[in-house]
């Protein structure tokens, strides 16, 4: 049977939308950082108006991302973190003097903070590791920067991302369920809210109940249950696909939310855990987004295939019908 891991299950320590912003913030804010050193002399004009491009060329993304309120998948995210990493270690190679250049390296503190948002501490880990290379490469490739400059700014970069993250993790646990590891309805709410702001992606979502838990609970005592939620929840974390969120949603129902996913394969999915754990009785209810649809529309429409599975003798998950008389009479 699997247990519930460590760092409980894969949740964004931040929303994608927070990231973006914040990333084009420092986006920004590095372009800028960098646009200002360059125009700090007259010597080498041909270096600064390279550097003071890149910059523009920074502030511009930065403010297209503000500008459409883009949110990239996560991974597209994590090359907009490299390229700043690369930008950086480029400036700070064509300053025109050692004054310009650790200047342009500082930005790099940017990039330690951002590098922290992401869930996977071996990738936070690989992009601070990146920047501080890159950057203490490229003072060292310079000649006229000095290794002792170059270690410090490496220093203070590691040192920061390290307390970032603790101060990104903690408060990240406020959206955690203490019991399971899984998110907690507050982080789901949350994650639903910004994924029903992206029309453009088939998104489903799903409610599952442990059939007769109040019974488990007056029978074999409460820690059985607790026993019960966390080797349910060992069970289906592993199961779920990319970008999937399960939650604890109160008791004992857990929320799936699946992006990417129709209701058809929503529904085979939420079979598909419901047999990974034959000996307890789950009922579940699956709707899939429709154009239009609110999130308490959505989480409404699975309330009511629940419903139905619950009204029809439980152990079982249907999809929701817009023809159902459950539908009908919410209407």
């Amino acid at each position: 049977m699997s247990a519930v891991p460590a760092e409980p299950f894969p949740r964004d320590v931040t929303s994608p939308r927070v990231m973006a912003r914040t990333l084009a913030l420092f986006y920004v804010a590095g372009g800028s950082t960098a646009v200002l050193a360059a125009g700090g002399g007259s010597d080498h004009p041909g270096s600064r108006w390279l550097v003071a491009g890149i910059g523009l060329l920074a502030v511009v993304v930065g403010a297209g991302i503000f500008r459409w309120d883009v949110v990239p998948p996560r991974v597209v995210l994590g090359g907009l973190v490299t390229a700043g990493s690369c930008l950086i270690g480029t400036v700070v190679v064509l300053s025109p003097d050692a004054a310009t250049a650790v200047i342009c390296a500082s930005i790099s503190a940017f990039v330690g903070v951002i590098a922290c948002f992401f869930a996977d501490r071996r990738v936070a880990v690989a992009h601070v590791s990146t920047v501080v290379g890159v950057t203490t490469g490229a003072l060292l490739l310079r000649g006229d920067a000095s290794a002792v400059t170059a270690a410090a700014l490496a220093v203070v970069v590691s040192t920061l991302a390290c307390v970032t993250r603790a101060l990104v993790l903690r408060a990240s646990d406020a959206g955690s369920d203490s019991l399971t590891g899984l998110a907690n309805r507050r982080a789901f709410d949350e994650a639903l809210g910004e994924h029903t702001r992206r029309p453009d992606v088939a998104l489903s979502a799903a409610l599952l109940d442990l059939d007769h838990f109040k019974q488990i609970n007056d029978t074999d005592g409460h820690e059985a249950g607790d026993h019960l939620l966390r080797r349910v929840a060992g069970s289906w974390w592993p199961a779920l696909p990319a970008g999937a969120l399960l939650a604890r949603h109160g008791g004992d129902e857990f929320a799936l939310l699946l992006p990417g996913l129709d209701g058809t394969a929503a529904l085979a999915l939420v079979r598909h855990l419901c047999a990974l754990v034959p000996e307890v009785g789950v009922s579940a209810g699956v709707a899939e987004r429709s154009p239009g649809d609110t999130a308490a529309q959505l989480m409404r429409r699975a309330d009511l295939a629940l419903y139905r599975v619950k009204a029809g003798g439980r152990g079982a998950a249907a999809l929701h019908s817009d023809d159902s008389p459950e539908a009908a009479a919410s209407r």
